[in-house]
């Protein structure tokens, strides 16, 4: 060949261009300049222009076949390296959200067909690579350490504290040891068993010992499965989400009756049963000596015999009571009891769930109890007809769209109290219509003498509710040894994350309670923030840092960017910051904080375990007339499965309606940084965090609400609660990633899981089998707000005969 044809190394590389890999750059370089302008214009970032600059400039000399291009690019990904370890440290989840992305892109300039035609391998090049790897990290780290800020997490303003020294705690006379007789075990709420058979030691051993399904839903049934069963005798007692209850045995998991309760599942798509409730007659004989009751998605209170599962003839009408007796009318599935039915001195206690958001007007919040023998209407607590103890006269009906109780209750029987966490009055956005008995009520926990329903005193953990703050959470009652003597204490989780510690005798703060000035800006015309809130400063708070555009993320820089501008859009002066016409965000979002999962006690420790969610809402008001035009009305849930607190709702009554959702980017990423759930030990007799960890692997989540079956520890929403055991364990189900946990009470440390076959979104419980074997039960049934598998399991788990 003759030599003056030959091609040079460069000409070949020439002719090797890769055209659609400098396309590929040159797109990705215009997106990122474009929207890093976008946010530098919101006073944002510089990075992402820079950035997309730099992508541009090598997509150019790729696409001519020019070795700078390699250089270009492996520049802006040091220049990327040290920005983020400027911004975030030396995060892991942090730094793949800003870094994998690109490093990954950037490896083709690294493959063989690519780097000797792209990349070179000149002698100098070597070194000046190796430098400019070390020191960039070493420029980001020196950045954050000279200027880098982190928001404080209040999870840590109390400090730290050892983990206390474990005492025998008494258990209740009433209580025998290896039942679970209530919801929360106890009448307190405590989520505490003294069962030991299960430890550190052998929960290694731990197996499943028997599974029991509970049949196909019918059509239209809300797909959940978020009961705890209880257990009395040999017993087991569980719910399904339309109201069939069934009756297993304790050791094998057999079914012993199935009472079919032929719900109406028209109108309640998501639904709930989260529990039953036991009620033995005192002297009674016979039929329905023992009887379980459950109240239902299409509002009815059903009694049935415990041993048989009939209905009991003399409670009601054939067992059977309606919830809509006085109420006002509202259309199908506005309003049905989620949670275990309270028993109180020989009452049922009734709360309710309302389906929010809809129009001025719906139900109402009152609280009612009824005769546990008869079924007769003992008492009702109407917050707007205090002096009324009865039912309504004809015409009249329970004051409409006052707050409501739909988390379980919790009863102290010595003191004859019912204490009852009250939600915020219907239209959780737009307090126009709000009267002053709703706002003095709302947001509050209410202490409620058992024999009349009178109001002994409450306590407010918000003013004037405007981002769906309801109180969701049991109280928990637990008797704190602290100066002066024995405390008899109420521990009130809430959504915000605040935990308030109170005298449950007078609901008087044990812990100091400060107002702090609230944000007001951005409010829309003829609504009335508050100008300050209650902060349990004493105590730590579950509410996660100050959001920032630095604490954006995304599982791309494209998406994080997303984010980003996302954020710079909206205000957000912090807690509190009130709807309006332009975004806003919420943060912690309608997840809490602390939900219906409410807390578990160590009792022996006084330790308190907390499974707690950081998810931020994004929301925005629109006026009536743009929200009548786009045809935003009221659900009919007879014809849709829509949710409340996703899209839009009308809020019909008001001058606004609400467009409100979690703060996603558009492969539905969170754009809050990780952890999104967290679990966390708190001891209660010096108000001190004494762990806490992330919880949940990023196992069943990913974007575009795929899997990502990575086992890495992220920390995921979560929803459910735990158990705790004198065994020095504690089981928790609830997280997006479907497992089942044991962890060790002192540490905090996962000792022992097992695969859930659907989602775990209920609370686990423990109890001693009639052949003395300890077993931990859970429900899997999935949830649709969680995005987890669907399931109709109640599984039982236990230790091998030689492992006991």
């Amino acid at each position: 060949m003759n030599a003056a044809v030959v091609p040079s190394p460069e000409r070949r590389g020439f002719r090797a261009r890769p055209y659609l890999f400098a396309l590929l750059l040159l797109a990705l370089g215009i997106v990122l300049a474009w929207g890093g302008l976008s946010l530098m214009r919101l006073g944002g970032s510089p990075n992402y222009l820079l950035a997309g600059l730099a992508v541009i400039a090598s997509a150019v000399l790729v696409g001519t076949g020019r070795r700078a291009g390699a250089k270009v690019y492996g520049v802006m990904l040091a220049a990327t390296l040290a920005w983020s370890i400027w911004e975030s440290g030396f995060d892991g989840w942090a730094l793949t959200a800003r870094l994998a992305a690109p490093t990954v892109l950037g490896l083709w300039f690294l493959m063989p067909w690519t780097r000797p035609k792209l990349a070179g391998d000149a002698p100098w090049s070597w070194p000046t690579r190796i430098g400019i790897a070390v020191a960039a990290p070493l420029l980001g780290a020196a950045l954050n350490a000279a200027f880098g800020t982190r928001p404080v997490d209040p999870l840590f303003q109390t400090g730290m504290a050892p983990v206390p020294v474990a005492t025998m705690a008494a258990v209740p006379a009433q209580q025998q040891v290896g039942d679970w007789a209530s919801y929360g075990n106890d009448a307190g709420g405590t989520r505490f068993s003294p069962l030991a058979q299960i430890t550190p030691a052998n929960v290694g051993d731990l197996q499943p010992a028997w599974t029991y399904r509970f049949g196909p839903a019918p059509t239209g049934a809300p797909r959940s499965l978020q009961v705890t069963p209880i257990k009395v005798g040999d017993t087991l007692y569980a719910c399904t989400s339309y109201n069939d209850i069934v009756a297993l045995d304790a050791e094998t998991g057999h079914q012993r009756w199935r009472y079919r309760a032929r719900t109406d599942v028209s109108g309640a798509p998501h639904g709930a049963c989260r529990g039953v409730s036991y009620y033995p007659v005192p002297g009674a004989t016979g039929d329905c000596a023992a009887r379980i009751f459950t109240n239902t998605i299409d509002a009815r209170l059903i009694a049935v015999d415990a041993a048989t599962g009939k209905p009991c003839q003399d409670f009601g009408h054939n067992g059977i009571l309606s919830l809509q007796e006085g109420m006002p009318k509202s259309p199908k599935g506005y309003y049905y009891v989620s949670s275990a039915p309270t028993i109180a001195r020989g009452r049922i206690v009734l709360g309710g769930w309302v389906f929010d958001n809809m129009y001025w007007g719906e139900p109402s919040g009152v609280i009612r109890a009824f005769d546990a023998v008869t079924g007769r209407l003992s008492w009702a607590f109407d917050i707007g007809r205090p002096d009324r103890k009865g039912a309504p006269p004809p015409g009249e009906t329970y004051t409409p769209s006052t707050p409501n109780s739909w988390a379980p209750m919790s009863v102290d029987d010595k003191l004859g109290l019912i204490y009852a966490p009250l939600g915020g009055a219907v239209l959780d956005y737009a307090g126009h219509a709000r009267r002053p008995f709703d706002d003095a009520w709302s947001g509050s926990v209410v202490a409620l003498d058992a024999e009349t329903g009178t109001p002994r005193w409450k306590f407010q953990t918000v003013h004037h509710d405007l981002w769906d703050y309801d109180v969701a959470s049991q109280p928990t009652l637990v008797d704190l040894p602290m100066p002066g003597g024995v405390r008899h204490a109420l521990i009130q989780p809430t959504k915000r994350g605040e935990m308030f510690v109170l005298d449950r005798e007078t609901g008087k703060p044990l812990y100091p309670v400060t107002e702090h000035a609230a944000p007001t800006r951005g409010a829309v015309p003829g609504e009335r923030p508050s100008p300050s809130q209650p902060y349990s400063d004493a105590m730590p708070s579950f509410r996660g840092p100050l959001l920032t555009e630095q604490s954006m993320w995304g599982v791309t820089p494209l998406d994080q960017l997303w984010c980003r501008i996302a954020f710079r859009e909206a205000r957000y002066d912090g807690p509190l910051t009130p709807p309006g016409f332009t975004p806003n965000i919420v943060s912690p979002g309608f997840l809490g904080g602390s939900d219906w999962g409410s807390v578990s006690i160590d009792a022996d420790r006084h330790l308190m375990i907390v499974n707690s969610n950081r998810m931020a809402n994004y929301i925005k008001l629109i006026a009536r007339a743009t929200a009548d035009k786009m045809g935003i009305a009221p659900a009919d849930l007879t014809k849709t499965t829509s949710g409340e607190g996703a899209g839009y709702a009308a809020l019909k009554g008001t001058p606004v309606a609400v467009k409100i959702y979690p703060f996603l980017s558009p492969i539905f990423a969170p754009c809050q940084a990780p952890p999104w759930g967290n679990i966390s030990a708190v001891d209660l007799v010096t108000g001190k965090l004494v762990w806490t960890h992330r919880l949940g692997t990023a196992r069943d989540s990913g974007p575009l609400g795929l899997s990502s079956m990575l086992p890495f520890r992220i920390g995921v929403p979560n929803m459910g609660g735990a158990v705790t055991t004198r065994g020095g364990l504690f089981f928790l189900a609830a997280t997006q990633d479907r497992y089942l946990r044991a962890f060790d009470t002192a540490t905090g440390e996962v000792l022992w899981r097992s695969r859930l076959p659907a989602g775990g979104q209920s609370t686990p419980m423990t109890y001693l089998s009639p052949r003395g074997r300890q077993m931990v039960a859970v429900a899997a049934g999935g949830h649709p707000m969680m995005n987890t598998r669907a399931g109709d399991y109640l599984i039982a788990y236990a230790l091998p005969a030689k492992a006991k």
